[in-house]
Formats: structure tokens, sequence, C-alpha cells
């Protein structure tokens, strides 16, 4: 989804924050209680117990011989921005009020945003335009939507140091005494979760159709591109072409888009490129990576700009010309929207380490599922980002002598997403050649993340806690159901002209007038209930409960006639998994439990309605854990006994504060697991 971020909200947001903060960057001398936590992001029960069984995960072997080991509960759903909001605030959905990675607002037609944060605008009326140029008087704002306070608030307001580097759900970062870098949700400079640029003489077939990225043709002339790397709207310029639209709401601006050129030069016969963009200048050779590349957007001529940073990959030279750009990201040393609290905790860490990726998600799985990268080539995207977090994750532990330290990995997550089908031969989209040439790149990352272990091993003393959790655990994705098209056929969604059908996307075609239930999201699904959706035909109560009943009775008997399996293990009702004031106001009313295998199609993520319930996942993308809660629990390790039967994610923030003597707030449901 693109979703563009309105300029002034970075700049000015920026700014204050800028000025707002102090950081601290002296190291504590005082040696004390510490309580070392790696989120190690997807690690899965299964495969980690297969694993520990083989002999090929020591350290943590020796972890679950000295302290505890459990299946770690996690959230209904188990996506991350759920599963780390019930983590942080030890509270469940209903409460936080975070669902999923995409909610609605009920009373606007197809108001869709990202669920754990959103920018607000200023009115036009705070501005006045001179010529061309926009003059803001005041400033729009970003703000975090998950409910409630996290856990480690109640550390740092008594003393006790806190240090959370990366988690989800965390952008942007809390204002507080605890140092927080922002993680899984912290979007590129276009406000996206992450768009990259690919220039190329030769566009894939495909080129129109790719999503998290833009493909531009470019066909270099007597060895010199001309190029464009395309920012976000500049909100302080009008289009000087076309600088008024017509709409619905009258006469609206029309913003110019900002824009930087730069210039290639290419030698074909070394197969190499020079690039100079800015006041940089780099020269690659083909199949090289760059580091990064600090950039700046000019939108108010020598008076303001917009920094940020990008990765070249020279794909190739010759015969054709492919030159990948990574999303724009965040700049550390020159943040244009808050990374960090303190804001020089960035400054901080950039300067210690270098440039490293900003972007919540920072692996480009959009560029490798729409073959822009292959999978060797995103290997080491992928592995140059766990190099970035080896660094960072060094310098954290130098740095820590008390009080608690959070460390976060993706690396586990996201490469089994999209490696499953290197490690599990009976995956749809299975490549034996590609697994044998990368050896199994799931078992090779779990063997780092041992790696991980054994480097918190040897910082640990009698005065400290180690905890090693994940959110969830990994699941094949081999088959995908058709959740919107089902509703369709069984006549709880209408269309107002069932023949553009195979058109239809985002719900365009959609007769609210006679729908009753909707799928949006990957688990959610919604009844068009009276007085609070915008098209409400129907009215709570009894009306309510019988539909209630009714498709979750259908949906659970739902078989696939090509495998005999059910693709839906069990469908929950939100008000009987989840508690508290936001389940009547964002909460889906059902919330799909696919089975072990089994996914919400692509195109049920959409708003579309393909032909037929079922059919194979032969993409890229194969693997997941947006499926039943029972298939995917997380994983718990750590040097202390666990008394939990049953622990949960809600169970380990009160077990933090436990571990320094603090009790646990009511409003808090997790309890201790120690």
């Amino acid at each position: 989804m693109k979703q563009g971020w309105r300029l002034w909200a970075m700049i000015w947001i920026g700014l204050i924050l800028g000025l707002g903060f102090s950081a601290c960057k002296k190291k504590n001398s005082e040696t004390g209680k510490r309580v070392i936590v790696l989120g190690i992001d997807g690690m899965d029960l299964r495969l980690l117990k297969q694993l520990l069984a083989e002999g090929t995960m020591p350290h943590f072997q020796r972890l679950i011989q000295e302290g505890g080991f459990r299946p770690l509960g996690t959230s209904i759903p188990p996506e991350s921005p759920v599963a780390w909001s019930n983590f942080i605030t030890g509270m469940n959905p209903g409460r936080h009020g975070i669902y999923d990675f995409i909610h609605r607002d009920p009373q606007k037609k197809l108001d869709l945003y990202l669920s754990t944060s959103r920018t607000v605008d200023p009115p036009e009326s705070k501005s006045f335009t001179l010529g061309d140029y926009v003059i803001w008087l005041a400033g729009g704002k970003v703000e975090l939507l998950r409910d409630q306070r996290p856990f480690w608030d109640y550390l740092a307001e008594r003393g006790i140091p806190v240090t959370v580097y990366k988690i989800p759900a965390e952008f942007p970062p809390e204002a507080g005494k605890a140092r927080v870098f922002s993680g899984m949700g912290t979007p590129d400079i276009l406000g996206t979760y992450g768009t990259f640029s690919y220039y190329t003489d030769n566009p894939p077939a495909n080129a129109k159709e790719v999503s998290g990225g833009d493909v531009y043709p470019t066909f270099p002339k007597n060895g010199v591109a001309e190029m464009v790397l395309h920012g976000p709207k500049n909100t302080f310029k009008l289009d000087p072409k076309k600088p008024y639209l017509r709409s619905g709401r009258g006469k609206q601006r029309n913003y110019a888009k900002a824009e930087l050129k730069f210039r290639v030069y290419l030698d074909p016969e070394n197969a190499a490129a020079k690039i100079e963009i800015g006041d940089a200048e780099l020269v690659l050779n083909q199949g090289e990576w760059s580091g990064w590349v600090p950039i700046e957007f000019e939108l108010v001529p020598r008076l303001l700009h917009l920094p940020g940073m990008v990765r070249f990959y020279l794909q190739e030279v010759r015969p054709d010309f492919k030159l990948y750009v990574s999303p724009i990201n965040l700049d550390p040393l020159d943040p244009a929207l808050p990374l960090s609290n303190p804001a020089d905790y960035a400054e901080e860490l950039g300067e210690a380490v270098g440039r490293f990726y900003t972007q919540g998600i920072s692996e480009d799985n959009k560029a490798r599922s729409h073959n822009i990268l292959n999978d060797d080539e995103y290997w080491q995207q992928s592995q140059d980002v766990l190099a970035e977090s080896w660094k960072l994750y060094h310098y954290h532990l130098d740095h820590f002598d008390r009080g608690l330290l959070f460390f976060y990995f993706s690396a586990l997550d996201l490469g089994q997403h999209m490696f499953w089908r290197l490690h599990d031969p009976t995956s749809p989209a299975w490549d034996a050649e590609a697994s044998a040439r990368l050896g199994d790149p799931i078992r090779r990352l779990y063997f780092q993340m041992d790696e991980v272990l054994a480097t918190a091993l040897q910082r640990v003393d009698p005065n400290t806690t180690l905890i090693v959790m994940s959110d969830h655990g990994f699941a094949p994705f081999n088959r995908a159901f058709q959740l919107n098209s089902w509703l369709l056929d069984n006549g709880y969604l209408y269309l107002r002209d069932r023949s553009k059908r195979q058109e239809t996307e985002y719900f365009d075609h959609v007769d609210w007038g006679r729908t009753r239930a909707y799928g949006l999201g990957i688990n959610g699904l919604y009844l068009n209930l009276y007085g609070r959706e915008w098209s409400g035909i129907f009215m709570p109560g009894a009306e309510k409960e019988e539909l209630l009943r009714e498709l979750k009775q259908k949906l659970e008997a739902v078989v696939d006639p090509a495998t005999g399996e059910h693709p839906i293990k069990v469908v929950y009702r939100a008000d009987q998994v989840y508690q508290g004031p936001h389940v009547e106001k964002v909460a889906p009313d059902l919330i799909m439990g696919y089975a072990y295998g089994w996914r919400a199609s692509w195109e049920t993520t959409l708003g579309e309605f393909p032909q037929g319930w079922f059919s194979d996942n032969k993409e890229a993308w194969s693997g997941d854990h947006c499926i039943a809660a029972e298939e995917v629990p997380g994983v718990l390790v750590t040097n202390r006994q666990i008394q939990a039967e049953s622990p949960t994610l809600m169970d380990l923030g009160p077990s933090i504060l436990k571990e320094f003597g603090i009790e646990p707030p009511e409003q808090m449901e997790g309890k201790p697991v120690f």
C-alpha cells in the first residue's frame, strides 16, 4: 500500500523532537541487576526442537539445560504488530487496540491506514501560498496508535536504565525516560513500509504489477544514463504545471513531487559503472552493492532540504542495464522523522557503527517477490541487514551495565517467509536447485541465531537474567483460501455487477447496500453493522448474533476437495477472545484461524474476488504465521527456572518488572512466570 506522508510532518516533527531531547551517551559505570531480552522474531518451536535433537544448536541447548524452556503463547491473530503489542503492554488487543497490520475507519468508506501509526494533517487554513510555494503556519504530527503504557515505563520512572532497540509497533517512539529506537512500522521517506526503485533498459513483463517498488524504463545514451530518484510529495511547493485539482471536496492543492536527478556512467567493457548523485560519487562493479549514500531533496531552494539515504546495487551492465536502488531510508545521522527517544540516540548509533537500515522492515521481500532480486541477491541483502544488526548488538552489549536491554532480530522471520520453499520439499514452490546452492537458508539463519545467543551468554553473570523470546512460530504457506470469494458465492457479499468480478480491486464494485460481511486484512472478517459501519445494513442484537454463529459454523466446515483438508481450523469471535474498550470500535467481528499450511490469499487482503476458493501458493513468500494461534506458538528460553506451565507474551512484561522488584500494575493481564 503506497500511502503518502505529508512533508511538513517530516520536517516539523524532525525539528521539534531534534530540539527537545538530549542523549544519554555516557556509559553507566555502576553495575547492578540486569535483564537482557533477545527478541528473535519468528523463532519456531517445531524447528528449534528439531535442530536441538540434531545437536546443531549448542548454545540454546546449554541455556535450556541451565534454565527454562517453554512454548510461548502468541496473540490472536499471530501477526507481528498484534503480538509485540501484547508483549509491550501486558494486555490483549481489546485494550491496546492493535488487531492487524491494517485498520479501517468504519465511519468512512474504506478509509484504510497502517495500524500502529497515523499522520494527522493540519488544515490548509493554517498556510498561505506565495507564488508556487506554500508557507505553513502549523505543523502536523505522527501518532503512535497503540494504546496503554509500555511495561518498561515502570522501570524507567524508577531510575532503572532501559534501552529498547527496534521493537516492532513502536513508531514514533514514545517520550519518556527510556532509550527507545523504533522498529517495524517505521516508514521509509515516502511513508511506506518500503518502496524500492529499479532502473533498466529491459523492463520485466510484470513491471506494472510490481508493488513495493517502481520500475523506471531507462535507456542510456553514449554510455550515460540520466535518471531521477523520486521522493515524496513536496507540500511546500505546488505543481507548476497543474497547481490545483477539482474533486468532490472542491478545489484541492496539487503538490509537486520532490525529485533528485542523478547520473550513471557505464563501462560495459569492464562491467562497471560510476554513479554521481548529489555530492556523492561512487564506482560499482557489476553484482556489487554500495554502502549507504546520504542524499537530500531540495524542498525550498537554499532554505529547506529533506535528508535521507539509499543503497545502490549494480545488478547488470551488460547485456542489459539494471540498477536497483533501495527504499529511501531515514538517515540516523539526520532523521527527517523521529527515530528514537531521546532524539540523539539515533545519531549516537550512527556515529558509533555507521549508517544502517532504519526502515522497519529492512529486508526487501517485495523486490524478491516480484523477481527484481533473485534468491542469491535477496540472501545477500538480508545478510547485510543482519551484519548491521550484529554491529549494533555488540555496541549495545558493550555499553550495558545495569537495567533492561531489549534487542530485536528480524532475520529469522523474513528469512522463513521468503525461503520456506527452499527448506520444505512439500512446498508447491519447492526449488531443489536453489536450496542446494544456498544450503537451506532457514537452517543457516537458526545457526546464526545460536551465535547471537552465544554472544549474550558471554555477558551473563549471577546478577543477569537472560530471556530469549519469539513473538510467534512459523508454518508453511502451501495453500490459500479466498475468503471474499467464499462470502460472495455464499450470499454474504454482493457486487453491483457480477460481470466485473475479475476486475474488482479494493472492493471497488461491492454493493454495500446488500453486503452483510467482508474480509479485510489477513485475518479479519467484519460485519456490515448498522450504527458502526458507514454502510451498515443490519441492527446489532439477535440478527448479529445469528450471523456470527452461522458464519463461524459454515467457515469451520469448509473442505478443500483437492486435499480433503479444512483450511480454517477455528474462527474466533472477537467478543470472546478480547476484552476492553477497543473491541467495539476497531476489532474485526471474527478472526480467521487458518489451519497449518494454509493462509488467506493475497487477493483477500486486496479486496479481490477471483473464481474458486482454493489455490496453491507458488510465490516466493512461502512461509507464514498468520494462522490459528495454537499452531504457531512462540519460544521462551531463559536462564531462570520457569514456574508457569503455559506462559504467553502478556506475561513477559510483568515478569521483567518482577525481576527488578516492581509489582506489575493491576491493569496488566499477564502474570510473572518465574
